[in-house]
C-alpha cells in the first residue's frame, strides 16, 4: 500500500482524448480505495510541470495521465526522490508503462497503489529536459516530426507511417558521438541515447537496457540500404534487430553528439532540443509506483 493523497494530473487531449474518455474509471477506482484525491487538467506541458510542483509542495501522491510526454514533465519535476508518481497510461504510446509492466488500463494502474510498490528507477536529462525513454536524432526526427503533424487516425501506427514517409526522403548524415570521452564517427540515419529503451508504441531500440543500471544504452544506426532499413524495422518490436552489423550499442554515463546538417532530438515523443546535445543519466533519481 502506497499511502497519500493523490494529485491526478490529467492531459485531456492524450490518445486523441483517451484520457478523459476514461478519467471516470479511475476516479471510481480512486474512491474505492478510500483514497482522497484532486483532478487537474492540464493546458501545456508547462503547465503541467507546475501542477507537479505543487503537489510535491502539498505532500501529495502525484499521479500522471496522459501520454509519455506529460510523464516525462511530470518526473522531470519529481527528481530526487521529491514525491512519489504514479503512472496511469492515457497516451498512445505508453511505453514507461509498457517497460515497467504498468497495465494500459489506467483505472488497473491505480490499483497498484493499493498492491504494488515503490521503485527507484533512473531518468535521463538533455539541455535541462528531463526524459524517461529514449531520446533520437537522425530519421528519427523526420519520423516524429510526421507524426506529430499528420491529421490521420492511426493510432500506434503512427510511426511506421512516419517512418515509411522519412525513409522515402532519407540522405545519410555524418555523426560524432562521445561516450564517456570516447569519441565514434560513422555516417548513418540516427543516433539514439536510451534511459528505458522503449519508444514509439512498443519498439524495444535497446531491448537491455535498465532503468536501474545507472547508465544510458546508446545506439547508433550506420549506412544500409533503405529496403535494409525498412525491412529491419519490424524486428524492433521483438529486439532482434540487434544483431543487424549496421547497429553499433555503447553504453555511458554522458553522451555528447552532433551531425553534419541540423536535427531536432525528440524524446518521449516531442522536440526536446537541436543538435548538438549532451544527455546525462540521473541515476535512481525517481520513485515509481510499479508492479511488486
Amino acid at each position: 500500500m502506497i499511502d497519500g493523497s493523490v494529485c491526478l494530473i490529467v492531459n485531456p487531449h492524450a490518445g486523441g482524448g483517451r484520457a478523459l474518455r476514461l478519467l471516470p474509471s479511475v476516479e471510481a477506482a480512486l474512491r474505492a480505495q478510500g483514497r482522497p484525491f484532486r483532478v487537474a487538467e492540464t493546458t501545456s506541458m508547462q503547465h503541467a510541470r507546475d501542477l507537479a510542483r505543487e503537489a510535491c509542495e502539498a505532500g501529495e501522491i502525484v499521479a500522471a495521465m496522459g501520454g509519455d510526454g506529460i510523464v516525462g514533465a511530470i518526473a522531470g519535476e519529481l527528481r530526487d526522490g521529491r514525491a512519489v508518481l504514479a503512472v496511469l497510461p492515457g497516451g498512445r504510446g505508453n511505453d514507461f508503462a509498457r517497460k515497467l509492466g504498468i497495465p494500459f488500463d489506467p483505472a488497473e494502474a491505480a490499483r497498484l497503489l493499493v498492491d504494488g510498490i515503490e521503485r527507484r528507477v533512473d531518468l535521463a536529462v538533455a539541455g535541462g529536459v528531463v526524459y524517461l525513454g529514449i531520446l533520437s536524432a537522425g530519421i528519427d526526427s523526420d519520423v516524429n516530426r510526421i507524426a506529430l503533424e499528420t491529421r490521420l487516425k492511426l493510432g500506434t501506427l503512427v510511426y511506421t507511417y512516419g517512418a515509411l514517409r522519412a525513409l522515402a526522403r532519407w540522405k545519410p548524415a555524418a555523426w560524432t558521438v562521445t561516450v564517456d570521452g570516447e569519441t565514434h564517427e560513422f555516417s548513418g540515419y540516427s543516433v539514439a541515447v536510451a534511459n528505458s529503451g522503449v519508444f514509439g508504441g512498443g519498439m524495444y531500440l535497446a531491448p537491455d537496457a535498465s532503468l536501474q543500471d545507472g547508465k544510458l544504452d546508446v545506439v547508433l544506426i550506420r549506412h544500409k540500404s533503405r529496403l535494409r532499413y525498412l525491412r529491419g524495422l519490424p524486428r524492433v518490436f521483438n529486439g532482434s534487430h540487434v544483431k543487424d552489423p549496421a547497429l553499433t550499442l555503447l553504453q555511458g554515463e554522458q553522451i555528447s553528439f552532433s551531425a553534419d546538417r541540423p536535427f531536432t532530438a525528440y524524446a518521449d515523443g516531442d522536440p526536446i532540443g537541436e543538435l548538438p546535445l549532451t544527455v546525462s543519466v540521473l541515476p535512481g533519481a525517481l520513485r515509481v509506483v510499479t508492479p511488486a
